[in-house]
């Protein structure tokens, strides 16, 4: 077994080790979500936790994990006899994001329990996570069938394999730690709501604190063995401290005082539901024990907000994350000082070796305060005031105008049936969903579908020797469900920033219904893209990405003005999807297009255009054009483009999900179609 790293020669980071070490202390915190750039320890961090936890005692023998003094009375490996148990490390089992249902949950087989009706088990990951440290490295590109089993079992402390009428029920209860790079994207909020605490990371800036990383992680690549037994006695007292934190957590009393400022707090930031306030609860008391006292005071309530808010806050993917302090530092005072356990302390914000921090053991330097705030806020150019076009020095070139409100969009689907991804826009053949079929199965049965089962071995029942009731079942026997469900697809946008959609009103409608388009993408958990072109050339200005809220970012300081080089732009989309395909070949993709459907500069501009367009057409791409077109004479240019695309064209007043005109449009399609 490899030497992990030592939690206590972590540098800086306190926020993370802080979180971390709460969740060792009282585990019904629920978990910490760790955010952040890559390179910045997040692994390095749940794995070196992994080392601190005491040992557990369990029931010899069982695969599950039992504690000898309470076992599950309905655990699969019960009942147990008293007496015999054997102590080991807690373990810190890690979930692959590219595993199997049945690999975090179990696998029942199902032959054996038809034929023979047997349960035969084989526990997953969930089972050796029982009373240890259940780690997903980059959570967010976890399927979203499994995030849901992942946190039902850390919610209910249970996991539950129910096949065809066959169940199989054993504790979980663990430490869930989640890991995840936001540039990558997002988690569903109902998703993000059910991990306890989240901390943001960052890789210091700070020389000093840069040079002591690098000068401890080549200490420890060396010699792994003589770098953590230099750092053994600042292990061993962070080791006791939760020992001991752990022990007095029971008499750690929340006082009325400061139930009424975790109340507060939850509601002065408009936080849904009442999980953020039982997860505050917890965390102060939490605190509280690490800090060695049994009274929650103001500065735990604090804290706790500070960790357990942030992420619940958010409404959409493009809000800025973290808390406004100077408002939660004035709710606290508002609704302090009730009774001795709410408030009264002088310094609300304690250094790393008081309740705030993870100790002093590890003797190590303090990291100046992370950046807060908006980091985009000082790039981002500001609108011009009148409704004109504001110059910024190119030629030709006009500053960005502020994209208008989103609003909610028309459905667009890609038609067909695919198989891609799991997701919520277009039709496809996925794990989970409406049963359609059966099939033989392909490698191991997952989805039994039981009437095609039973059809497939009654004919062959007297060969087999069955005279009498009950049925005998083989191995070809066993069919497999085809379900259908829904995928996520990539969304390439494709963006005419020319000068003729420079006007300043104009440009803001455009930019509002591209950043629907893209909150739509978010719900329906696709990949987005985006190309713009304008002037002479098209550029890929963010390659495919689950991130939703970077192409929110680069669609805000997208510059306009110019010629129209329309061809450019589809050809640019059109080496966007080739490279993609071959990444990717089972996600489909659906090109939004948005121009008013000129095409201006070079010889034979529209011309080219109209043959780049007819390559999607012959390669069945899925395409709308957003006709941007406006005032009282209108081309129809793009309508035109939607033609050669092979695709359907819709006006910006259309693509509202509550557009009177798009509703007309669908039932005279509909009508045609009849």
């Amino acid at each position: 077994m490899s030497t992990p790293y030592p939690f206590t020669a972590l540098v800086g980071q306190d926020d993370l080790r802080l979180a971390l070490l709460l969740n060792a202390v009282s585990p019904a915190v629920g978990g910490v979500l760790v955010r952040g750039e890559k390179g910045t320890a997040k692994s390095t961090a749940v794995r070196a936790l992994s080392a601190l936890l005491p040992e557990v005692d369990v029931v010899s023998g069982c695969r599950f994990s039992c504690a000898p003094d309470a076992p599950d009375p309905g655990c699969p490996d019960g009942p147990h006899e008293p007496g015999a148990f054997a102590s080991r490390p807690a373990r810190m089992v890690e979930l692959p994001v590219g595993a199997s249902e049945d690999r975090l949950v179990g696998a029942l087989d199902i032959e054996r329990a038809l034929a023979e009706g047997v349960k035969a088990f084989e526990p997953g990951l969930l089972a050796d996570a029982h009373r240890g440290i259940l780690y997903v490295d980059e959570v967010n590109l976890l399927h979203d069938h499994l995030v849901d089993l992942l946190l039902d079992a850390a919610a209910m402390g249970a996991s539950y394999v129910e096949r065809e009428g066959v169940s199989v029920r054993h504790a979980s209860k663990f430490l869930l730690v989640g890991t995840m790079n936001p540039e990558e994207g997002e988690l569903r909020p109902q998703l993000l709501d059910r991990f306890g605490l989240t901390v943001e990371v960052a890789a210091s800036r700070e020389p000093d604190q840069r040079v002591e990383v690098v000068r401890r992680r080549l200490a420890y690549d060396d010699d792994p063995a003589g770098f953590a037994a230099r750092w053994a006695d600042e292990e061993a007292a962070v080791r006791a401290r939760i020992v001991a934190a752990r022990q007095l957590l029971p008499s750690v009393s929340l006082g009325e005082g400061a139930l009424r400022q975790i109340a507060a707090t939850c509601s002065a930031f408009e936080v849904d539901g009442m999980r953020a306030d039982i997860v505050m609860a917890r965390t102060a008391t939490a605190l509280a024990a690490w800090a060695g006292r049994t009274d929650v005071l103001a500065e735990d309530v604090r804290q706790a907000a500070l960790l357990a808010l942030p992420h619940r806050r958010r409404r959409n993917p493009f809000d800025a994350p973290g808390l406004d302090e100077d408002k939660l530092d004035e709710t606290l005072e508002e609704f302090g000082g009730q009774d001795g356990d709410g408030g009264g302390d002088d310094d609300p914000d304690p250094g790393p070796d008081g309740p705030g921090g993870p100790g002093g053991p590890g003797g190590q330097p303090e990291p100046d305060d992370a950046p807060q705030g908006d980091g985009d806020a000082a790039a981002r150019p500001e609108a011009g005031e009148g409704g004109e076009p504001q110059p910024t020095g190119g030629a030709g070139e006009q500053s960005p105008a502020r994209a208008a409100e989103p609003f909610r969009t028309k459905v667009l689907s890609v038609p067909g049936l695919g198989e891609g991804a799991a997701g919520r826009r277009s039709r496809a053949r996925t794990e989970h969903g409406r049963t359609t079929g059966a099939r033989r199965p392909r490698g191991a049965l997952t989805k039994l579908h039981l009437a095609a089962t039973v059809r497939a071995a009654a004919p062959h029942q007297r060969a087999r020797g069955r005279s009498g009731p009950g049925l005998v079942v083989r191995r070809d026997d066993l069919r497999q469900a085809t379900r259908e469900g829904r995928e996520g697809n990539l969304v390439l946008f494709v963006v005419d920033a020319s000068g003729s959609m420079a006007a300043r009103q104009r440009m803001s409608a455009v930019k509002g219904a591209v950043l629907s388009l893209l909150l739509d993408a978010y719900q329906r958990r696709d990949k987005v893209g985006l190309v713009t072109f304008r002037g002479s050339a098209a550029e890929v200005a963010l390659p495919p990405t689950s991130s939703v809220d970077a192409a929110a970012v680069r669609l805000e300081s997208l510059p306009t003005g110019g010629r129209t080089p329309l061809a450019a732009g589809l050809l640019k989309a059109h080496e966007v999807l080739r490279v993609e395909r071959l990444r990717d070949p089972a996600r489909r993709a659906l090109v939004v297009v948005v121009t008013d459907g000129r095409a201006t500069g070079g010889p034979e501009p529209v011309a080219l255009a109209g043959r780049a367009a007819r390559l999607f057409a012959a390669e069945g791409t899925a395409s709308v054009v957003v006709d941007c077109e406006s005032g009282p004479v209108r081309l129809g240019l793009a309508g035109q483009l939607a033609g050669e695309l092979g695709g359907t064209a819709v006006t910006l007043d259309e693509l509202r999900a509550d557009s009177i005109a798009g509703l007309v449009k669908d039932v005279q399609g509909s009508r045609r179609a009849a």
